[in-house]
């Protein structure tokens, strides 16, 4: 069913990227082949590409992370959020105690804090009461690198009353194919063999 190629180094980048690897997959070939396997699995495709392109390994991007005081009272709204922002205990109590005991680092919010270096932590505020209306005005935004959870997502509003099974079918045939791997109504002919 699959024409998937094996992930080895006689491989090219092209036909590489052309089909859908899990990260455990890339980790693995990273550990074999002596390339950095740290990383999310956008970074670790791109580092294999260049190795496959070049056989060069290219070491993981490192992250400046600027050290802050360790307390949630060292943090004032009109302190400015600091470049690369990490999300840690010391901020998750600085918003719980802003916004109430409700507050979660979301995904939209923690793309707004890395997007917005030198803003305040009162502007962050207004950020997150924004995102989370507009989450349940609609559809929130999927991270590119959340193929799957797009997948279903799509799949479930093409096909009402469609079983988990049903999408989850679609998705490992269509992963199997080479090129893109959004939902298409041609995937449900994986529902019939």
């Amino acid at each position: 069913m699959s024409d998937r190629p094996l992930l080895t180094k006689e491989l090219d980048s092209r036909s590489f990227r052309e089909y859908y690897y899990l990260k455990e997959e890339l980790v693995e070939f990273c550990r074999g082949n002596g390339i950095p396997a740290s990383g999310g699995k956008q970074e670790l495709t791109e580092r294999i590409a260049v190795f496959l392109d070049t056989g060069k390994i290219e070491a993981p991007k490192k992250s400046c992370r600027r050290i802050k005081p360790d307390t949630p009272a060292d943090i004032t709204r009109a302190d400015l959020i600091e470049e690369n922002f990490v999300c840690s205990e010391k901020h998750r109590a600085f918003f719980k105690r802003e916004i109430g005991t409700g507050f979660s680092f979301n995904v939209s919010f923690q793309k707004w804090l890395k997007e917005n270096p030198g803003r305040t932590y009162d502007d962050a505020i207004a950020a997150y009461h924004r995102i989370l209306g507009e989450k349940k005005q609609g559809v929130s935004e999927i991270g590119s690198q959340f193929e799957y959870n797009t997948y279903i997502r799509d799949f479930f509003a093409a096909n009402e009353g469609r079983s988990l099974k049903d999408a989850i079918r679609c998705w490992k045939y269509k992963k199997s194919l080479k090129g893109h791997n959004r939902y298409e109504p041609s995937d449900l002919r994986a529902l019939e063999k």
